[in-house]
């Protein structure tokens, strides 16, 4: 599972890190990026051209009738999404590479009623690979607002040692070696592809405890991923208790 990350990277930044083109603009850090957001994306062109383009975060497969159910599928899993009809054609002929700094999950905590919220992120500071799909839908053509939307879907799997006593699911995070055969659009070696999608090595990644303002998608600051000892409900203040 990943419903929230951080993108703080610059545009440029990332194009020179995947070797990619882009058009995008140095935008402002992004310490709470959620579902349903335009987030950045690496993904390779019909000439086989890699780009860095902006996708709606939550899938729409090209047959829907509509975009709704996007909130429903920012997330697919590894091991099922060659074979689910939501996911299946994506898979095979538009897999992408979601660039993020870190992202979040919750925990129970003894000493506290809201689950505690954790940052992870990579030891080397630098930017983290996660494996993607992604989709192009259009409104019917009896439609009098012609849509057109490209969105796209994390791909996650089960837990290594570091991350399985927060969450059940993490992510697959590709390695540099990886990232060409995952792009590749002539690829559709589906045992093949589905082999790179593994639990990241522990000693890749890095986690600690983070605020709980973290919890409101109203809340973007650099705060937010400082680490912090974990307050108990009977003493934290009073916004973190309305959270």
């Amino acid at each position: 599972m990943c419903g929230r990350f951080t993108s703080v990277t610059t545009s440029s930044e990332l194009a020179d890190y995947f070797d990619a083109d882009s058009e995008l603009s140095d935008e402002e850090p992004n310490f709470n990026v959620a579902p349903t957001s335009d987030i950045r994306v690496v993904h390779e062109d019909e000439n086989g051209q890699r780009r860095l383009d902006f996708m709606f975060w939550g899938l729409v497969p090209s047959w829907a009738e509509s975009p709704a159910s996007a909130s429903r599928m920012i997330n697919a899993r590894s091991e099922t999404a060659a074979s689910k009809p939501s996911f299946r054609s994506a898979f095979r002929r538009r897999r992408c590479i979601i660039p993020v700094d870190g992202f979040f999950e919750w925990v129970s905590h003894p000493d506290r009623k809201k689950k505690q919220p954790v940052y992870i992120s990579s030891k080397d500071s630098r930017p983290l690979a996660f494996a993607g799909i992604w989709e192009t839908w259009q409104s019917s053509a009896n439609s009098s607002d012609v849509e057109s939307l490209t969105s796209c879907a994390i791909l996650t799997g089960p837990p290594n040692e570091l991350i399985l006593p927060l969450h059940d699911r993490m992510p697959m995070i590709l390695g540099r070696d990886r990232w060409a055969d995952w792009l590749d659009r002539s690829s559709e070696d589906v045992e093949r592809l589905q082999a790179m999608l593994e639990p990241a090595p522990e000693d890749w990644l890095q986690w600690w405890p983070v605020s709980l303002r973290v919890n409101s998608v109203r809340n973007n600051d650099e705060s937010l991923i400082n680490a912090t000892a974990v307050t108990p409900d009977d003493e934290a203040d009073g916004q973190e208790r309305l959270l």
